[in-house]
């Protein structure tokens, strides 16, 4: 499975695509950081992290797009810029039918370091020897987005099946409350 990781942001946005091995197995394919300037328009930052997000998605073409899910930051104008660079890339994904997953901050730190509060060195570091890096990724924002794709290729067939299984059991239920409709209905006859 190739996946592509983003941490999204205006100014630094990380972009990452890793692949899926046997077991826990992990390769690191590629990785860069969008960036964009403090004083550019809105709309424009927003383009250029879109048009980067195009660009990776059809030249890797990853089979599916993990993003950091904003949430939740003190400054509102900045979980405000990551929440809309992270929707201009699930957009880029979408249009292009690749399925796009969020994972929460916590639940990636977990996976890549065993525990939900660790801190940006301890995600690097582990980043670092799951990948068998050389040397560290810089900035943060590129080893947040390996870490966005590592959690997605150990966590993310997890998380599929259960979804799977829990559609499978709504729709159980729902043939099961149909059939007990149909026989009041019948019985009322």
């Amino acid at each position: 499975m190739r996946v592509m990781g983003v941490d999204p942001g205006l100014t630094r946005c990380g972009i990452a695509l890793v692949e899926s091995g046997r077991g826990r197995a992990v390769t690191a394919l590629d990785v860069d950081v969008v960036r964009t300037p403090t004083d550019m328009e809105l709309a424009d930052r927003l383009l250029a992290v879109y048009t980067a997000a195009c660009h990776w998605i059809d030249v890797h073409q990853p089979d599916v797009v993990a993003i950091e899910r904003v949430f939740a930051q003190n400054q509102v104008s900045t979980a405000m810029g990551t929440a809309q660079a992270g929707g201009v890339i699930a957009l880029a994904a979408g249009q292009r039918g690749i399925p796009v997953r969020f994972h929460t901050p916590s639940e990636v730190k977990a996976a890549v370091t065993g525990s939900g509060r660790a801190d940006k060195a301890q995600v690097t570091a582990m980043v670092t020897r799951i990948l068998g890096m050389q040397t560290k990724p810089r900035p943060a924002d590129a080893a947040d987005a390996l870490a966005l794709a590592i959690c997605h290729c150990w966590r993310g067939p997890m998380m599929e099946r259960m979804a799977q299984a829990q559609r499978q059991a709504q729709e159980a239920a729902a043939r099961h409350r149909r059939r007990v409709a149909a026989a009041r209905a019948g019985g009322q006859s």
